[in-house]
C-alpha cells in the first residue's frame, strides 16, 4: 500500500477538453495512437453508442498487440452488456471488475471506485469526471446532456497514474474495520509551490487514506487571497470546508459556487445540499445554479490553484470511493479553468439571499426531509469531521 503522498512534478503540458465532444475523440485517438500500453480505470460504463465506440477502440489495440487492460467498478458497469465484456475479453483486453456487488458483502457493497483514468504508452494520462455513457458524449452532436470536463496531462506526473492504477488493479488485503473507519498515517502534505508552467500533482483517496483531498482543499481555501470558484454537482462537504468558504468570504475573498440546478440525476442529493445555502449566502458566498445541462464536472479554483477530477469533496464520496484529482499550478491551465467557471456561471442562475427566502413550502419541507436524512448518515460515516 503507498504510504507516501505523489510530489509536485515540474515540466508537464496540460490541456482542458470541455464536454464529450471533446475530450472523447481525443480519448478515442489515444487509445488507436497507443503503441505499447492502455490502462482505462472508470466507474460510469453502459450500452451505447458512445460505450461502442470505446469497446471497439479498445479492441483493435488489443488485436494489433497493444497492452490493454480495463478497471471497471462493479456496480458503475452494471449495464455494460456481457455482449460487450465478450467482446473485450475475446479480442485480449484484460478486464476486472471493481468490488461486484454480492449480497453476502453488506455495506461493502457501499466501497465504488470512481476514478476516471485513461493512460497511454504511460506518456500520456487524461484525468476528470466522465463516464462512458450517451450522458456525456453522443457521437456527431454539438452537445452532450452532461457538462463535464477531462485534461489531458503530457510528462513526468504520468507515471504517478501509472502507479495508482497498478496499486488498485492488485490491491493489498486489508481489514474490515480499516476499510470503513481507518486512516493510514502517511508524510506531510507537500508544500504547492510557485505558479510555473507544467507543476502538477495527483491527488487521491481510497476511503482509507480519504483526507489528502481534504486536507489540500482546506489548505487553498484558507491561504486563497483572490478567489475560490468551486463547481461539483453533489454540494455535500464537511462543516470544516463550509466554515473555511464562510470565512474566506467573509475577509473579503471572491467565493463562488457552481452547483447543479433541478437538471440532476440525484434530485435528493440537491435538496439536502440547499440546508447550507443560509449561511453561505449570509456569509457573502455567491451561489450560482447551472441550468442548461446537469453539471457533472468537478472543479476547484483557489487563486492559481487547481484541483479536478473525479472527487466532488463530499462524505459519502470521500469515506467510501476510490478518488483521483490533478492538482496544478500552470497559468495556461488557470486561465482555461477560469473561463469554463466564467461561462458556466454566466448561463447558470444566481440564488440571492432575498430569492431564497421566497422558495415555495413544498421545497422547503423537501430540504428538511432531505436533510435529516443525509444528517443522520453523516453522524454514523464520519464522527469526527
Amino acid at each position: 500500500m503507498m504510504e507516501t503522498f505523489f510530489p509536485w512534478r515540474a515540466g508537464n503540458r496540460f490541456e482542458l477538453l470541455v464536454d464529450g465532444h471533446q475530450f472523447f475523440p481525443a480519448m478515442l485517438e489515444g487509445i488507436q495512437s497507443a503503441k505499447q500500453e492502455v490502462l482505462l480505470e472508470l466507474y460510469l460504463v453502459e450500452e451505447g453508442r458512445c460505450s461502442q465506440l470505446l469497446v471497439e477502440a479498445l479492441c483493435l489495440a488489443a488485436r494489433r498487440g497493444v497492452t490493454v487492460r480495463c478497471l471497471f467498478d462493479g456496480f458503475g458497469a452494471r449495464a455494460l452488456s456481457k455482449a460487450a465484456r465478450r467482446r473485450l475479453e475475446q479480442a485480449g483486453v484484460m478486464l476486472r471488475l471493481y468490488n461486484p456487488l454480492h449480497w453476502r458483502q453488506g455495506f461493502a457493497n457501499l466501497r465504488r471506485d470512481h476514478r476516471k483514468l485513461l493512460l497511454i504508452d504511460r506518456k500520456t494520462a487524461f484525468i476528470g469526471g466522465t463516464g462512458a455513457t450517451d450522458n456525456f458524449w453522443q457521437p456527431g452532436e454539438a452537445q452532450s446532456l452532461c457538462h463535464e470536463l477531462m485534461v489531458r496531462c503530457i510528462g513526468a506526473i504520468t507515471l504517478d497514474f501509472y502507479r495508482l492504477f497498478e496499486q488498485q488493479w492488485s490491491p493489498p488485503a486489508r481489514p474490515w474495520r480499516q476499510i470503513f473507519w481507518g486512516a493510514t498515517r502517511r508524510s506531510r502534505l507537500p508544500a504547492p509551490p510557485a505558479i510555473s508552467q507544467g507543476m502538477g500533482r495527483l491527488a487521491w483517496s481510497d476511503a482509507v487514506t480519504h483526507r489528502e483531498l481534504v486536507q489540500s482543499l482546506l489548505r487553498h481555501i484558507h491561504h486563497a487571497r483572490q478567489r475560490i470558484w468551486l463547481a461539483t454537482p453533489y454540494f455535500l462537504p464537511s462543516w470544516k470546508v463550509r466554515r473555511a468558504l464562510r470565512k474566506a468570504a467573509q475577509r473579503g475573498v471572491d467565493v463562488q459556487l457552481l452547483l447543479a440546478s433541478n437538471n440532476i440525476d440525484h434530485g435528493p442529493v440537491r435538496y439536502a445540499s440547499h440546508r447550507y445555502y443560509p449561511s453561505l449566502l449570509r456569509a457573502g458566498v455567491r451561489i450560482h445554479e447551472y441550468s442548461p445541462r446537469f453539471l457533472h464536472l468537478k472543479l476547484v479554483l483557489a487563486d492559481g490553484w487547481i484541483s479536478v477530477g473525479s472527487c466532488n469533496f463530499d462524505h459519502w464520496n470521500l469515506r467510501f470511493n476510490l478518488e483521483a484529482n490533478l492538482e496544478a499550478q500552470d497559468e495556461a491551465l488557470t486561465r482555461a479553468c477560469a473561463t469554463c467557471l466564467q461561462q458556466g456561471m454566466a448561463d447558470g442562475q444566481e440564488i440571492t439571499l432575498e430569492h431564497w427566502q421566497q422558495r415555495p413550502l413544498y421545497r422547503r419541507l423537501l430540504e428538511r426531509l432531505w436533510g435529516l436524512i443525509d444528517q443522520l448518515i453523516l453522524n454514523l460515516l464520519d464522527k469526527r469531521d
